[in-house]
């Protein structure tokens, strides 16, 4: 079983190690997130040390999914600060551990990332994945919507072409406008 967390700065710095052995993990396993078959442990620890500033700053929630071998998956909720989108937030980085994958993990660190998301206000979100990939069938399962794929928007870790496909979701139906009366 594994139980959700919500890391602060200090806990996500602590995470680092784990957090950067779940991407290389990811990418060895043919994930496109980013990385290449030859990136480098400091590729990987740079990148957390970048989200681990956005969580410092507020402007990144991000999750752990922990069981009792550690941590196994991640999720980034990505709080949009544009003063026309201020209802809206990005999923970015929801990966899971080749051998605590089909557990549920994905899923769980799904449905967390839409709760916080609207306790923050944010009632629309937005995520891409691999065009092959098996997230696709998570995000149409959780009631996401997909828009359509773009080709060649990246690379595999092996330098193949990869399509991404993009998602969103409405998790309100009608908000009243938050804009500013105009006088």
């Amino acid at each position: 079983m594994s139980r959700i967390e919500t890391l602060d700065t200090a806990a996500a710095e602590s995470a680092i190690p784990d957090l950067a052995a779940i991407l290389q993990d990811c990418v060895a396993n043919g994930a496109s997130v980013g990385f290449m078959h030859w990136s480098t442990p400091a590729d990987y620890e740079g990148f957390w040390r970048d989200v681990v500033a956005g969580v410092g700053s507020g402007r990144i929630v991000l999750l752990a999914a922990r069981t009792e071998e550690g941590i196994v998956g991640t999720a980034q909720l990505h709080l949009i600060g544009k003063p026309n989108q201020p209802h809206r937030a990005d999923i970015a980085k929801v990966l899971v551990h080749s051998r605590a994958r089909r557990q549920g993990i994905g899923e769980a660190l799904m449905c967390r990332a839409e709760a916080i998301a609207r306790q923050h206000g944010r009632d629309l979100l937005v995520l891409d994945t691999d065009e092959h990939g098996a997230a696709r069938r998570l995000y149409a399962r959780l009631g996401w919507t997909e828009l359509g794929t773009i080709p060649r928007f990246a690379l595999m870790p092996d330098g193949a072409d990869c399509g991404s496909t993009f998602f969103y979701k409405s998790l309100a139906e009608a908000q009243p406008s938050l804009a500013s009366p105009r006088t």
